[in-house]
């Protein structure tokens, strides 16, 4: 059984920056996408961040695209997020995600494509 484990949430002020890691404790076929979701309170869970573990392309939600990147090593099994100039908005529970990718190679921003997921870790920005 595929197990992902996220880390590294907290509290910070507006402005900070916190640094996720997910370790996967095996890569499988059906996990050449990771990525991160995010669900607030009240909302729906958006994804995030992506990245293919093969290496190439990256996405990003809008709101937080120039100040987070996603990362990996994969000698590691890990993958990160390395958040930059937190907003209050970006409060939320950040989940960790594998799947497989879309038939032409990108990895999808919708979390109904992923197969194996993280249990969460809290992230909450103040002002």
């Amino acid at each position: 059984q595929v197990q992902l484990v996220e880390s590294g949430g907290g509290s910070v002020q507006a402005g900070g920056s916190l640094r996720l890691s997910c370790v996967a404790s095996r890569y499988t076929a059906d996990m050449r996408c990771m990525a991160w979701f995010r669900q607030a309170p009240g909302k729906e869970r958006e994804g995030v961040a992506t990245i293919r573990t093969s290496g190439g392309s990256v996405e990003y939600v809008s709101s937080v695209k120039d100040r987070f990147t996603i990362s990996q090593d994969n000698a590691k099994r890990t993958v990160y997020l390395q958040m930059d100039s937190l907003k209050p908005a970006d409060t939320a529970m950040y989940y960790c995600a594998a799947g497989p990718p879309m038939a032409i190679g990108y990895c999808s921003m919708l979390d109904d494509k992923y197969v194996r997921w993280g249990q969460g870790t809290q992230v909450t920005v103040s002002s």
